[in-house]
């Protein structure tokens, strides 16, 4: 398995998931996401951050480099690129940023956000796996604050305490749980990583 097109200071352009920037304050931002096809999967609570991370991420991982029913090779949409010699007549995809979690209940829930080019659930090549689903999301209005360095607990928390309070002063009330992005490979240096705290918003 190998991955291109990145460096040690997170210089890879991969494609990001479209949205219309509504208001801007410093780190802290309100966008417009249209629906998107997002592979998604889930690993257990029970695990610590780190670790259902790793576990999730190989399963969403494998998926977009070729552990699918599809038998067509498509064309990459970003530099950076799965490859893998065991699943050679299988789609590839191109990976996107974010990647998203959320915990909910007893475990937590991974997202990729599928290229652009896949505009409905059936037009992406179905997983494998069966712990990988597709699903469209809905329309969101999310607002998130932007954060470098390593994705700790403690920098999780405070970013994460820090967009509720500004949400409450800008008389929003928050509208789904908390999620986290990042956009990085884990090889990116502390200081040039971008890590996000995102949580959807009443319009």
């Amino acid at each position: 398995m190998a991955i291109t097109g990145c460096s040690v200071f997170g210089g890879a352009s991969v494609e990001e998931a479209p949205f219309k920037l509504v208001q801007k304050e410093g780190e802290f931002e309100i966008r417009d996401y249209a629906p998107v096809i997002v592979a998604q999967t889930q690993a257990s609570a029970g695990l610590n951050y780190k670790k259902a991370g790793n576990e999730a991420f190989r399963k969403l991982f494998d998926y977009i480099s070729g552990e699918n029913e599809a038998r067509e090779k498509i064309s990459m949409t970003a530099p950076v690129v799965a490859e893998s010699s065991e699943n050679s007549s299988s789609e590839k995809i191109a990976m996107t940023a974010p990647v998203t979690s959320q915990k909910e209940g007893d475990s937590w829930r991974y997202r990729f956000v599928l290229p652009e080019e896949y505009d409905s659930v059936e037009s992406a090549p179905r997983p494998l796996n069966p712990d990988v689903l597709l699903l469209q999301t809905e329309p969101q209005r999310v607002a998130t604050i932007t954060y470098s360095g390593l994705s700790t607990q403690t920098a999780r928390d405070s970013n994460a305490q820090a967009l509720l309070s500004w949400i409450e002063s800008q008389g929003l009330s928050a509208q789904s749980g908390i999620r986290w992005a990042g956009y990085n490979p884990p090889w990116t240096l502390p200081p040039f990583r971008r890590n996000e705290v995102l949580v959807n918003v009443s319009e």
